[in-house]
């Protein structure tokens, strides 16, 4: 399975980014290890792993500890192994998909069809808070991660672009 992990880092409002090898890694300290390299004065790191066209893993550390990890669909953990090292140990589904009052329209709708705005088939895991903080709320995410037809590319890319990382990533993906 093909993967592309991108790490951004944050150093006084500023922010560098760095493409990561996850080749070799055997656990989830490890890969934790790898992107607080990147930038080790960083207050806050991300890294975005994008696999096949299907899954979005995103780990988050603050001030270099505390991980935080949100994962895009828990099928990835049984599609391979860099799946099941990133989110095999994440036991709790992501809740909240329809605990909103509000009706979710789906894309390119009418307006008159209620359907969730998240992909019914995902199971996502971890913690959809992960961005919160940064202005992106755990429906957001959950939405974005379920649009029919967004790639976890494009999900990388719109988070990157609400947090003044967008043309950083961008930047790895044409070398």
């Amino acid at each position: 399975m093909s993967y592309f992990a991108a790490a951004v880092g944050r150093v006084e409002g500023s922010w560098t980014a760095e493409e990561v090898s996850l080749r070799g890694a055997t656990d989830i300290d490890e890969v934790a290890d790898r992107l607080r390299d990147v930038e080790p004065d960083a207050d806050l790191s991300l890294l975005f792993v994008e696999a096949d066209d299907t899954y979005l893993v995103i780990l988050r550390l603050d001030e270099g500890e505390d991980l935080r990890i949100f994962g895009s669909d828990s099928a990835y953990a049984d599609e391979s192994r860099l799946g099941a090292l990133l989110v095999g140990d994440l036991k709790a589904p992501v809740t909240g998909l329809g605990d909103t009052d509000e009706p979710q329209v789906a894309a390119g709708g009418d307006g008159e069809t209620e359907q969730p705005a998240a992909d019914p088939e995902a199971d996502p895991v971890g913690d959809a808070d992960i961005l919160a903080d940064l202005g992106i709320s755990a429906q957001k995410l959950l939405a974005l991660c379920g649009h029919e037809g967004m790639m976890p590319a494009d999900v990388t890319a719109e988070i990157c672009q609400v947090l003044g990382c967008g043309d950083e990533v961008e930047e790895l993906r044409e070398v």
